[in-house]
């Protein structure tokens, strides 16, 4: 385990990065104390790239391979304060766990990234074979994987270690997430003479009942590509006695191994065409949402939201060295998937690097009022990481 100085390096980072508030677009806090906290553990680089992500490398003496830890600076808002038994921004420790928006999710495992490499280096006085970079990731919240783009064409790396929440159980996959529009086009009228229109709503009503009848993919490993109408909208809103011309319908669709943007909308695409050659008065249209958000560097992000499943298997050689590293520590990984979208759907879905996630805390206290970690699995991870450094780069 870590010396109690180390334990304490890693509680009072978690703490320092809590303390700033970071809403996606706003990390600019948060990624200054990561800059200077980089530099001032004696990391070869660190590189602030056009997003604002924060990128920290120390290089071994030898070569070998690239090791990239990635970690998301961004948090989800707070509400309302007051519903919080602690403030949120306070970092306040209680009953040993540090309470705060971003803790578990997951500024928890960026601290532990961070006071994991230094003490790598320190203690092997960097006679390593390969390179470690960590990674403070923007605009995760918002787009899974879009700005972690930049990361690894800038690092381009052989392994990826994803630090979302996992108990200190190993990730090996996760569904994608696609979110998919589906609009309907009409005909406005006063809506005291709704013959002389055609209403946009009864006929997305019409497709929403239809896309229920479609049969979802499947996956032994990962489930269902699960299709779930998640809002719907009208115009012109507020109606004010107009017969909507226009609404349109978005789905959160979760993505499987394997599955392109092309096949995904497929069906979709065939039941509409179907429904259009019986109702001639149907005008309707399927695509992909695309985000644009503003950097807090003053650049756009802008990215289709389209972000792909990935899965190992538990017996690759870079899943089953890391387990055994951590098992010789002492430590009991379980080798599972998330539940829910990483920078992973990038790194494994889009780009093809092994990757895997290994972090802190429940994967459940993400996005939650009084949202902590526990002190214990803070260092733990931190142990971990020191672990995983030790099991790839040989």
């Amino acid at each position: 385990m870590l010396n109690k100085e180390r334990q304490e390096e890693v509680v009072e980072l978690c703490q320092h990065l809590i303390q700033k508030q970071s809403y996606s677009g706003h990390e600019d806090g948060v990624a200054g104390v990561l800059e200077e906290q980089l530099k001032k553990k004696g990391f070869d680089s660190v590189t602030v790239d056009k997003y604002g992500n924060v990128i920290g490398c120390i290089k071994g003496n030898r070569p070998g391979k690239k090791i990239l830890f990635d970690g998301h600076i961004d948090t989800v808002p707070v509400t309302d304060e007051t519903e919080w038994q602690y403030p949120p921004f306070a970092a306040e420790i209680h009953d040993g766990k540090i309470y705060g928006r971003g803790t578990s999710d997951m500024k928890g495992a960026v601290a532990g990234f961070v006071t994991a490499a230094a003490a790598f280096a320190e203690d092997t006085k960097k006679d390593f074979a390969g390179e470690i970079y960590v990674a403070g990731v923007v605009h995760e919240e918002c787009f899974e994987g879009v700005a972690a783009r930049e990361i690894s064409s800038f690092v381009k790396p052989d392994y990826v270690v994803i630090g979302e929440a996992s108990q200190l159980n190993i990730k090996i996959g996760q569904r994608g997430r696609g979110e998919i529009v589906l609009e309907t086009f009409g005909k406005p009228c006063h809506s005291a003479n709704p013959e002389k229109g055609i209403n946009a709503v009864y006929k997305m009503a019409k497709v929403i009942e239809a896309i229920r009848t479609l049969e979802p993919t499947h996956h032994p490993v990962l489930g269902d590509g699960i299709l779930e109408l998640t809002d719907i909208k009208s115009a012109p809103y507020p109606g004010a006695s107009v017969v909507p011309e226009y609404c349109r319908a978005t789905y959160d669709r979760r993505l499987l191994v394997g599955e392109t943007k092309e096949s995904v909308l497929a069906p979709i695409q065939a039941l509409l065409d179907k429904l259009m050659a019986e109702d001639p008065q149907l005008k309707a249209k399927v695509s992909y949402a695309v985000g644009k958000e503003q950097c807090y560097t003053g650049n756009e992000i802008t990215g289709e939201r389209f972000f792909p499943g990935w899965l190992y298997d538990e017996k690759d050689a870079f899943v089953q060295d890391v387990k055994k590293e951590l098992e010789g520590m002492g430590y009991t990984p379980e080798i599972t998937q998330y539940n829910f979208c990483t920078n992973g759907s990038h790194y494994a879905g889009e780009a093809g690097i092994k990757t895997f996630g290994l972090g802190p805390s429940k994967e459940n206290l993400a996005h939650t009022v009084n949202e902590y970690i526990e002190i214990d699995q803070l260092t733990k991870v931190t142990d971990c990481y020191y672990g995983v450094m030790k099991a790839l780069l040989k």
